[in-house]
């Protein structure tokens, strides 16, 4: 609402409401007479001036674009809050020089703080209002002694901040105590602890000084008995020499007697070697007799010489007569785990694994890293149990980078080059092998076992050596 009028002060309360609508603050004074306009004697508290400002900034939401000076048309569309921030010294200008612009703020708050502003028109603010508030109105209103309200709100303010401050430092003052309270008992406590850790040092120290002393006397009794003893083994060593040359001469007598022995026992023996003389030539004479009887009736009789025994008319199977394919007809499930011990109990066997066949028929899921250690594994007790020669093969062209693996006890392991496959090195491998040698092929791959087949070697499915490794 835009308050208009006459007078020296258009934001003092005897300005008219409205178009010739009643006086709202004390009467105008007489025609002809100039009262002086009132002002402050020093610049409006920060806090008055910061609830002028909000205020305001609340109030220019009912005002037209037309109805505000220049510099506040820019903020029209603010927030109350953002008018505030951006334009609050605009706003605080605006008031301080444009009487009119001040009216019609000044009607917005009696709308707002009716009572208030009754009360300060008619010089009694009440005592339980803010005294902020109170300033901030009066400072907009301008009623009669505005100035000196504004000055007690500010007086007021300050004292309320002191009172808050002093309020603080007694707090502050407060807590420093008890932490000085605290700081003092925990240095009482570490001065009790530290002179008890003292006493337990002094103690200790005490302690290992008579050990000490005790340890220098014992010293002194050992070096004493070493020199006992030291005397005690020069006498012994004395008694030990003289005892050593008459062992000495015992020893020589003994040794003529001894020889004096030997001789007579020779002696006896050339006696008795003549006396056995007789009886060994007549013994002798009638073995040639019988010998010589013997060859006279083999040559009467044309006997050729034994060339078949007994144990040659038993049918059995000979070392070297057996290989990995004759093993196949002992009536065996080719899935059967005695049937790969079969094969690995021919001498000297050799057992080459197609490993990734293996691992991706038993555990699939798992990475390859998990998968060859698992089957290695395996294989080495298997090796340790059957002590056959085991290699197993990888494929090399899998891997993005060397493999760092450290092969168990028993177990040849082996990855083909680049630009080979794990089925062309394992030809190779049986291919190697000397004819008539045991080599056994565990692969799934039917054209890795046929190959293998046409070199020599027996092969068997990736299940065999699962189910056997399963039983381990």
């Amino acid at each position: 609402m835009e308050r208009t009028g006459d007078g020296p002060d258009p934001g003092a309360p005897g300005g008219s409401d409205g178009a010739g609508g009643p006086p709202s603050g004390p009467a105008e004074p007489e025609a002809g007479a100039h009262p002086e306009p009132e002002a402050l004697d020093r610049p409006l508290p920060e806090k008055v001036r910061r609830r002028v400002v909000a205020f305001t900034g609340e109030a220019l939401g009912g005002l037209t674009v037309a109805e505000l000076p220049a510099p506040l048309r820019q903020y029209a569309r603010f927030t109350p809050q953002r008018r505030a921030k951006f334009g609050g010294n605009a706003m605080a200008a605006a008031l301080e020089s444009d009487a009119v612009f001040r009216q019609r703020i000044a009607g917005r708050l009696r709308d707002r703080f009716p009572e208030l502003a009754e009360a300060l028109e008619n010089g009694s603010p009440p005592p339980a209002a803010d005294p902020v508030d109170v300033g901030a109105l009066a400072y907009v209103l301008r009623p009669a002694g505005w100035s000196k309200l504004v000055a007690a709100a500010g007086e007021e303010a300050q004292r309320a901040q002191a009172e808050r401050a002093d309020e603080e430092a007694q707090r502050e003052l407060a807590r420093l105590r008890t932490e000085l309270a605290e700081a003092r008992s925990a240095a009482r406590e570490d001065a009790e602890r530290s002179r008890a850790e003292l006493d337990a040092v002094r103690k200790e120290l005490e302690s290992a000084q008579r050990k000490l002393r005790s340890a220098q006397s014992d010293v002194r009794r050992g070096e004493a008995e070493v020199r006992k003893v030291r005397a005690e083994l020069e006498s012994m060593r004395a008694a030990a020499g003289s005892d050593k040359a008459a062992a000495d001469s015992e020893v020589r007598r003994l040794k003529s007697r001894l020889a004096e022995a030997e001789s007579a026992l020779e002696a006896g023996r050339r006696a008795a070697r003549e006396g056995r003389s007789v009886a060994d030539m007549r013994v002798r004479l009638l073995l040639d007799t019988v010998l010589d009887a013997a060859q006279g009736l083999r040559r009467e009789l044309a006997l050729p010489p034994a060339s078949v025994h007994p144990a040659d008319t038993v049918e059995a199977v000979e070392p070297g007569q057996i290989s990995p394919k004759d093993v196949a007809a002992r009536a065996l499930s080719e899935t059967d785990p005695a049937l790969l011990d079969q094969l690995l109990a021919l001498p000297r066997a050799h057992l080459v694994v197609d490993g990734y066949n293996v691992t991706k028929t038993g555990y699939p899921a798992l990475p390859l890293e998990k998968q060859r250690l698992r089957l290695l594994g395996g294989l080495a007790v298997l090796a340790a149990q059957s002590g056959a020669e085991v290699t197993c093969v990888f494929d090399g062209a899998e891997l993005a980078a060397p493999v760092l693996l450290a092969p168990p006890r028993g177990v040849r392991v082996l990855f083909s080059k680049p630009g080979q496959t794990a089925d062309e090195l394992i030809r190779r491998l049986v291919r190697a092998e000397p004819p008539g040698r045991p080599v056994v092929v565990v692969s799934s791959d039917r054209e890795v076992a046929d190959g293998c087949a046409a070199a020599g070697a027996r092969p068997v499915a990736s299940v065999l050596l699962l189910n056997r490794l399963a039983r381990t």
